[in-house]
């Protein structure tokens, strides 16, 4: 539960540790998948720095491991680009969330924040932001779950790449990484709309799989996105015109 600081007690402090306690109970589901992405690395045979950096670069965990299979499978530089762009876009939809929030920091200082955005971080700030008028509470309540996501997701990748290289070559990763996407997938299969999403991406992958380069996985996530758009508005002016 996200507890209610006074903000008149004087210690910011308490703001940005209460962001980072209330974290806590989210590391456990963050472990394995930073685990899976550290050893995927190690199986493509990434070095040390070679994850670092691109752990650094990305901070998105499903963006990364896409983007390594990709790698993998031969595809385009562009194809990788844009496919992570898209898995990413969610972003823009909690950026835009907390620009009200935000708008009185410099610039540089949004450029921070938005690096840290991760989908733990808005889940633990969204609710608290609503209830809550105070500025420098949220920035303080959010750098302390945002820089503790980091840190911990960091850390994950890289004990993964240390625990990868430790595994015979024998034993393929591959077969993790379409399992930790179900898992993602099942978590979020929560209305119609999602549902019937998901099967309309899957349906373009399958009968685009053929095409070189994995351009048939970048069609399927812009098709399924307007698909989702379209049917969201579908069902809403249907609502409407029955009021």
């Amino acid at each position: 539960m996200i507890r209610k600081i006074n903000p008149m007690n004087g210690s910011y402090k308490v703001y940005f540790f209460s962001g980072v306690r209330d974290l806590l109970p989210m590391i456990p589901g963050i472990i394995p998948f930073g685990l899976i992405t550290g050893a995927y690395s190690s199986n493509l045979g990434f070095s040390f720095d070679m994850t670092l950096f691109a752990t650094l670069l990305f901070f998105a965990g499903s963006a990364q491991i896409i983007a390594y299979q990709l790698i993998q499978d031969g595809a385009l530089p562009i194809v990788i680009f844009f496919t992570a762009m898209m898995v990413n876009i969610r972003f823009m939809i909690y950026s835009a969330a907390f620009a009200p929030v935000f708008y009185t920091l410099k610039n540089y200082q949004k450029w921070i924040l938005a690096y840290l955005l991760s989908d733990q971080a808005y889940g633990l700030c969204a609710s608290r932001f609503l209830a809550s008028d105070h500025g420098r509470d949220k920035l303080f309540y959010y750098s302390g779950a945002a820089i503790s996501m980091w840190f911990v997701w960091i850390v994950c990748v890289l004990i993964g790449l240390r625990v990868g290289e430790r595994i015979p070559s024998e034993w393929s990763l591959e077969f993790a990484i379409p399992l930790a996407f179900l898992a993602m997938l099942v978590s979020v299969l929560r209305d119609f709309i999602t549902f019937m999403t998901a099967i309309m991406s899957a349906f373009i992958a399958i009968i685009l799989s053929q095409l070189p380069y994995n351009l048939g996985f970048l069609i399927a996530i812009v098709g399924s996105v307007v698909f989702g758009v379209k049917i969201e508005s579908f069902i809403l002016n249907k609502i409407n015109f029955k009021k």
